[in-house]
């Protein structure tokens, strides 16, 4: 008989826990198979060191089900394993309408937040089919399986609670799109980089203070970002177009910055940039990290100097939605797969836009409109959203190395190495 056919026959749940060893889920079948049996469901689970493995098995044939247990129970006690045997009709019970998965990040991930996340999605009418764990650190990753309700009703659901736990919860739609190609597309300044760009060339013209004024007058509201753009870009008028090369120098990629784009080119993803700065900056970022796709703003250089003046098309709020969309159809990728990461109200049209826009250490009015936060300054924990493990991320640091690569790879973690390193290095 197949699994198929065990809807409604008696079936056994038999449950094994103990302490975990070699051999004890081959000893475990093995006992079972003198009764012809038939494996409708399996599941194990070790922490600890300590094992629980649930095998969900047709009943036997007439007469047998107590030498079944009994054999089960001896087999189990010589291992010094504990055995329950739970009769039953059919399967697991269909999963519900409506399946998402939840993730959740800490640092660390108390309990207190993990029972009102678990109340949270039970009070939405949700069911916990599963839940595992993706990473152990730099946070605490678990990913919650759920049924029973649609995706953005329950995300709205569990970003108040989020908010008010101090914990990063995304929630996405279950479904093989998870695992299909994707486009990440990420703002640059303050996200992909530790640095404001315009800032590191205003100190250069000794202009810090004029240009943070003018960029507190955008805060407020008093200009937009293409005004604010051209107002502080005129203070860099007449610096040496050498200044480029000492600016490229002094950016900081954000720790995990590497990690998350090697571990997503190596799964096939396509990874690009946006950015209100400069692509004097933004191509030598393209090139050191091998990414897919790069735009930003232009500084006009005449005669060796900046003119204060930018060329070509004007990348501002509107525009990275406009690029994202853009990226995208050259990609080949639905606008649902893509991922955008931003910190910025610059990037909130993107984020919208995007199949999952992720706010990544952001403004709370970004936060508050993106599909979910990242709060911790390691950039890579993105890779967690996406359903890929910790383990598997190190796993792939064991192949050949690939654009970006070599002795200055860093991210979080006791592989860490140098975490502040500079674009321009070699």
């Amino acid at each position: 008989m197949s699994a198929t056919q065990t809807s409604d026959v008696p079936t056994l749940l038999v449950k094994i826990f103990g302490k975990d060893r070699p051999g004890i889920t081959a000893g475990l079948f093995d006992t079972l198979a003198a009764y012809s049996v038939n494996v409708v469901d399996i599941e194990q689970v070790v922490t600890r060191g300590r094992i629980v493995l649930c095998a969900l098995v047709t009943e036997p044939p007439r007469g047998l089900e107590g030498d079944l247990r009994a054999t089960v129970h001896s087999w189990a006690e010589s291992l010094k394993l504990q055995a329950e045997i739970i009769s039953g009709i059919g399967d697991n019970r269909p999963r519900g309408l409506g399946r998402s998965l939840v993730t959740v990040l800490g640092h660390p991930l108390t309990a207190e937040a993990t029972a009102a996340i678990a109340a949270r999605i039970t009070d939405s009418g949700s069911n916990i089919d599963r839940i595992f764990r993706l990473a152990k650190y730099p946070v605490t990753a678990v990913e919650f399986a759920v049924s029973g309700v649609e995706t953005e009703p329950l995300r709205t659901a569990l970003a108040t609670e989020a908010a008010a736990l101090g914990v990063d919860i995304a929630v996405v739609a279950a479904g093989l799109h998870r695992r299909a190609q994707r486009l990440v597309v990420m703002d640059v300044d303050s996200t992909l980089i530790q640095d404001e760009v315009i800032e590191l060339f205003a100190a250069h013209a000794g202009c810090e203070d004029k240009v943070a004024e003018v960029t507190a007058a955008a805060m407020r509201g008093e200009l937009d970002f293409e005004q604010s753009l051209h107002a502080r870009v005129a203070l860099l008028a007449g610096l040496d177009a050498s200044v480029v090369e000492k600016v490229r120098a002094e950016v900081r990629l954000t720790p995990g910055a590497r990690t998350l784009i090697r571990t997503l080119k190596r799964l096939g993803y396509q990874v690009g940039v946006v950015s209100g700065g400069f692509t004097q900056v933004t191509d030598a970022l393209r090139e050191r990290l091998g990414l897919d796709f790069a735009q930003a703003n232009t500084l006009e250089i005449v005669d060796g100097r900046l003119t204060g003046r930018v060329t070509g098309e004007i990348v501002d709020r509107a525009g990275k939605a406009r690029l994202l969309r853009r990226f995208a159809a050259e990609a080949g990728v639905p606008l649902s797969q893509t991922v955008a990461i931003g910190d910025g109200a610059n990037d909130l049209d993107m984020l919208n836009a995007a199949g999952l826009g992720v706010a990544f250490n952001a403004k709370p009015v970004v936060r508050e409109a993106a599909h979910t936060a990242v709060n911790v300054p390691f950039l890579d924990t993105v890779l967690y959203l996406l359903g890929i493990t910790r383990e598997e991320v190190e796993a792939a640091d064991t192949l050949d190395e690939g654009p970006g690569e070599g002795p200055d790879r860093e991210g979080p973690g006791p592989r860490a190495v140098d975490a502040g390193q500079s674009v321009g290095a070699q």
